[in-house]
């Protein structure tokens, strides 16, 4: 590995500065120790002439309406994070299919890999084949929404639906003037994740800058993953994929989608991937997710759109009673 050069400070994310409570566990390179709200199976494949594994959870619910959704998690998330989504679904009848993607969570994290959401759309449709997939609905969170959108415009044959949950990719960083970060650069940003900044960058994101107690949780998954045995390989794979993220843009390409797509959007979202190192005059310009939402809707042939005025880049988190409510009842229309 090349050497990594000096670390970047952490973003400066709007909230307090509050010290996570408490002792942080260290949890393994696949997020040894950390429990799944349902058991974790794994799908083994060769790819990129590696022996991977990807964890994944297949609920299914007591009283089947004949439909599945499979879920994609973002960036610094985990199929774990999808656990209320899960709860909702399973409830209302829908088999559901949450995977972590190779490089996070619980699926192995490889030394070498190229990256691209054409990789990690292919791998997980090797896994719903494995488990004999055909059709489905695709829901995509943050990260997994441009995941979702690139597996919608490889295979549109699949897909009832695709539904994006404040995804990121609504604009092109690059070409608005975000400076490019190496590897390496990410790398030695990574090492440096501590639990209280992942807190207050969560507060001021994900939930609107209001926290309560449940949101530590995820706190911890995301810190000990971070800071415990592996946390090289850990760091190494978030950086590559954060290149990823930032070089394959999906931005360009809504106007291909063909299959129905309902957008869920809490407004009070502000991600946008390296806002902390743009120039100042540009940051107040990132992530404004009222306007990306509606430009994105408006370019995305069969849109539908639904926002959360007082949420934020969370809200199937933040507002799960809500969020489900909003989503079941757009599932119960016909698909168009």
């Amino acid at each position: 590995m090349a050497p990594v050069p000096p670390a970047l400070p952490r973003p400066a994310v709007p909230g307090p500065a509050r010290r996570h409570g408490g002792r942080l566990p260290g949890y393994g390179p696949e997020l040894e120790g950390f429990d799944y709200p349902h058991p974790v199976r794994y799908f083994a494949f060769e790819s990129q002439g590696q022996a991977l594994k990807m964890a994944y959870m297949d609920v299914q619910p007591a009283e089947p309406n004949g439909h599945t959704l499979v879920l994609l998690h973002g960036k610094n998330f985990c199929a774990a994070t999808w656990e209320d989504s899960i709860d909702a679904l399973t409830k209302a009848g829908y088999r559901v299919v949450a995977p972590d993607q190779i490089g996070f969570c619980k699926s192995s994290k490889p030394q070498h890999y190229q990256y691209s959401f054409q990789q990690l759309a292919a791998n997980t449709r090797e896994l719903l084949e494995s488990i004999g997939l055909e059709r489905y609905s695709l829901m995509g969170h943050s990260m997994g929404g441009m995941l979702a959108t690139r597996f919608a415009l490889l295979y549109p044959g699949r897909l009832e639906r695709l539904i994006l949950v404040n995804p990121i990719g609504l604009e092109d960083w690059k070409a608005l003037g975000v400076p490019y970060r190496t590897v390496d650069q990410w790398y030695a940003h990574e090492l440096r994740t501590s639990a209280e900044g992942i807190r207050d960058y969560q507060l001021g994101t994900y939930y609107a800058g209001q926290w309560r107690p449940e949101f530590d949780r995820w706190v911890k998954m995301q810190a000990g993953l971070f800071q415990g045995r592996g946390k090289e390989r850990v760091a190494w794979n978030s950086a590559l994929t954060y290149d990823m993220i930032y070089t394959q843009p999906v931005y360009y390409e809504f106007e291909q989608l063909k299959v129905p797509t309902l957008l869920l959007i809490g407004e009070k979202d502000n991600t946008a991937i390296g806002k902390d190192a743009a120039p100042a005059e540009l940051r107040p310009r990132l992530g404004d997710y009222p306007r990306l939402s509606r430009e994105a809707a408006g370019r995305i042939p069969k849109a539908t759109l639904q926002t959360f005025a007082d949420l934020g880049h969370s809200p199937q988190i933040q507002a799960p009673e809500r969020f489900h409510e909003a989503l079941l009842q757009q599932l119960a229309k016909p698909a168009e």
